[in-house]
């Protein structure tokens, strides 16, 4: 299968295009570009620009995550995790960041501040209906499957 191209326009020399970490790597780190630091302080929410816009391919779809060692070490994830961007948007990227720590953080330009994610999108046809069929799961919600 070929892989997906992602055509990728910068809005300056300076911005880092993205970039897979290991050989294995399901995403791509994106970094800030940024004129000066920013600092997120607790509870606070930022948009951070990646001095990026991409032409993603029909059928597919860039998905924003967060980084496991931002959010272990500083307390740092993405607001609306995983953010989707639509193939037909060719907007500026940026990532919502939100502190849930107790400290101050502070992002620097070019730090590593999300990974992109790359995934194959799957539409489903809409029909209304007037029943459903049963399951054992029935309307149990939330937590009706246990916590263990």
């Amino acid at each position: 299968m070929r892989e997906p191209l992602l055509k990728i326009l910068k809005a300056h020399p300076r911005v880092a295009l993205p970039q897979y970490e290991s050989e294995c790597a399901a995403g791509m780190d994106l970094r800030a570009f940024l004129e000066s630091d920013v600092l997120i302080p607790p509870l606070g929410r930022v948009k951070i620009p990646t001095g990026l816009r991409m032409e993603i391919p029909p059928g597919y779809e860039a998905q924003i995550r967060p980084r496991s060692g931002l959010a272990v070490n500083m307390g740092l994830t993405v607001l609306n995790s995983p953010g989707t961007i639509d193939s037909d948007y060719r907007g500026d990227i940026e990532v919502i960041l939100v502190n849930l720590s107790s400290s101050d953080v502070i992002i620097k330009d070019r730090e590593r501040i999300a990974q992109l994610v790359v995934s194959a999108v799957s539409r489903a046809e809409i029909i209304e209906s007037g029943s459903l069929s049963e399951s054992e799961r029935g309307i149990c919600g939330f937590g009706s499957t246990g916590v263990e």
